[in-house]
């Protein structure tokens, strides 16, 4: 079985490609785009009408939200041990970790990168970026705190939700207003090690 991937650089799909790499599934990548007003391929849009990335699809399914995705292939590929079983004590965190990625932080991340889906006007744009800065800021200083001396965010195992923390690490441009990733040590220090593995460095090299 091949898992096919709507793949786009800079964007989530990166972390889920990433995510096939550790679980060495076999993959195709399906190139689309994310920009405003291109159009984006028609079975794409049947399975996510938003025309946002990524969307998988599997032998008998497709889904698409990173974090879905997420949770999807490492319940199916238990194997890889990249997350925590349903009976373990760290479970609740590992979900929780990764819910406040999707809905928090790629929000904020959203806020500046797409500022027309939160303004009314073209005028009110800025505001919208210039909350979403404040917003990283906020959100990461939450994940610093969680992190604090553990190795990885959940402790002493790497997980899906450090791959996921490495992906937003990417996406901070303080060129634009966002927050220096040096303002947050403890992601910095995970992203740093993340960095490390080769399904990353693949991906992002």
């Amino acid at each position: 079985m091949t898992y096919q991937l709507y793949y786009a650089d800079r964007t989530a799909s990166m972390g889920v490609r990433v995510l096939l790499e550790e679980i060495g599934a076999p993959y195709e990548l399906i190139p689309t785009t994310t920009r405003r007003g291109q159009p984006r391929p028609t079975e794409q849009l049947k399975i996510n009408p938003n025309g946002w990335v990524p969307v998988l699809i599997w032998e008998d399914g497709a889904m698409y939200e990173c974090a879905a995705i997420t949770i999807f292939l490492c319940d199916r590929h238990k194997n890889a041990n990249l997350a925590p079983a349903p009976n373990s004590p760290l479970r609740g965190l590992f979900l929780q970790t990764l819910v406040y990625f999707s809905s928090s932080v790629q929000t904020a991340f959203q806020q500046d990168y797409h500022p027309y889906r939160f303004a009314d006007t073209i005028k009110d744009e800025p505001g919208s970026q210039r909350r979403g800065h404040r917003r990283l800021m906020e959100t990461l200083q939450i994940i610093d705190n969680q992190i604090d001396n553990k190795k990885w965010i959940l402790g002493k195992t790497f997980s899906a939700v450090d791959i996921y923390l490495y992906m937003l690490t990417t996406w901070l441009e303080p060129s634009r207003g966002h927050p220096k990733l040096s303002n947050f040590p403890n992601v910095k220090r995970v992203a740093k090690q993340a960095s490390a593995r080769s399904s990353i460095k693949l991906v992002y090299g």
